[in-house]
């Protein structure tokens, strides 16, 4: 927020004291972009102005309102307005049950100023939505706010959980982190029943209770939920491991293949890749469109269907070379 006013980051600073009482000094300072000299400072001008603003030490220390003080809602600006909308056209797709979102998008729309409302309407009007990548329910919003309490507290939850196999069980779980990706929201935690970090999505988590022992075993330093779910998609992104020779340079191979896709080695006959697949007709077809000659080390299904691939791209041309009559033919 550098280039906002004094004022405007004084407001934003009395608006997180009401949202989290008890944050810390340096929290205030990282989310205001100023530094703790002039959190102080912000906090003396709060209690000039008759908002009591407390500051205390230690653990349970950090900045805070008296329990009864309230202020009247504050309304939002245009640009505030403005991100909210577009929040909640962004998530319509994979939103909440229930219409929740498009409630609260109405609701918005009928106080906001007419201008910004015929903004709002254009984007809306404008706006166009993919499906989701699959037909699964959206997370339960109070399963999903529970979960983020008891990340955030560290406690433990009991769950019940159906698999993607339609299995139901309990388990109890310490909550690590919430990740939203591809559409899909996901919660990581050290899981009781097999003693490891696992991650679970959070729309087949069918109820939520608090565990009899509510103290949960706190993550590894340094624990990243994101890189947590990032191995546990590619562990289950597909079915076959693929092994490839590439009869080509390392650096032809690299300008093709992303890093996130595959790894590659140089080796004296060319290049190996590496990766996982979860069908081997598309792989097959990503492999025909690198453009180089290959040898399928593994699986020996994947030379099948580089097989099919062959045959059906012959087959076609064929098909279309008869199609031609003589005002085609050179």
């Amino acid at each position: 927020m550098p280039n906002e006013r004094p004022t405007t980051r004084v407001l934003a600073m009395l608006e997180l004291l009401q949202d989290r009482p008890g944050i810390s000094g340096p929290e205030l300072a990282r989310r205001l972009g100023v530094g703790e000299r002039t959190v102080r400072r912000y906090a003396a001008h709060l209690t000039d102005l008759g908002i009591p603003v407390s500051a205390g030490r230690g653990r349970y220390g950090g900045y805070r309102l008296p329990p009864a003080f309230r202020l009247p809602p504050l309304a939002l600006t245009g640009a505030e307005a403005a991100a909210v909308v577009l929040g909640l056209l962004s998530g319509l797709p994979h939103g909440l049950p229930d219409g929740s979102a498009e409630s609260a998008l109405a609701k918005i729309n009928r106080v906001l100023p007419k201008p910004l409302a015929d903004q709002v309407a254009a984007l809306r009007d404008t706006f166009t939505r993919t499906p989701p990548p699959d037909t699964s329910a959206p997370p339960g919003p109070r399963i999903a706010l529970d979960l983020a309490g008891a990340a955030r507290d560290r406690r433990r939850v009991r769950i019940t959980y159906r698999s993607w196999r339609g299995e139901t069980s309990t388990r109890d779980l310490d909550p690590y982190g919430l990740v939203l990706h591809g559409g899909r929201w996901y919660v990581t935690g050290l899981d009781s029943r097999r003693a490891a970090i696992r991650v679970f999505r959070v729309d087949r988590v069918r109820s939520l209770e608090a565990a009899a022992d509510p103290r949960a075993t706190p993550p590894p330093p340094g624990y990243d939920p994101v890189a947590q779910l990032t191995a546990a998609l590619g562990e289950v992104a597909g079915r076959h491991r693929v092994r490839v020779l590439l009869h080509t340079s390392l650096e032809q191979a690299a300008r093709r293949i992303p890093p996130a896709a595959a790894t590659l080695v140089r080796t004296a006959d060319g290049v190996l890749l590496e990766t996982r697949a979860e069908r081997l007709d598309t792989m097959a077809g990503y492999l025909a469109g690198l453009g180089c000659p290959l040898t399928v080390h593994h699986p020996a299904e994947l030379r099948e269907a580089l097989d099919r691939l062959s045959h059906s791209l012959a087959s076609s041309a064929t098909r279309t070379g008869e199609t031609k009559g003589p005002d085609h033919e050179r």
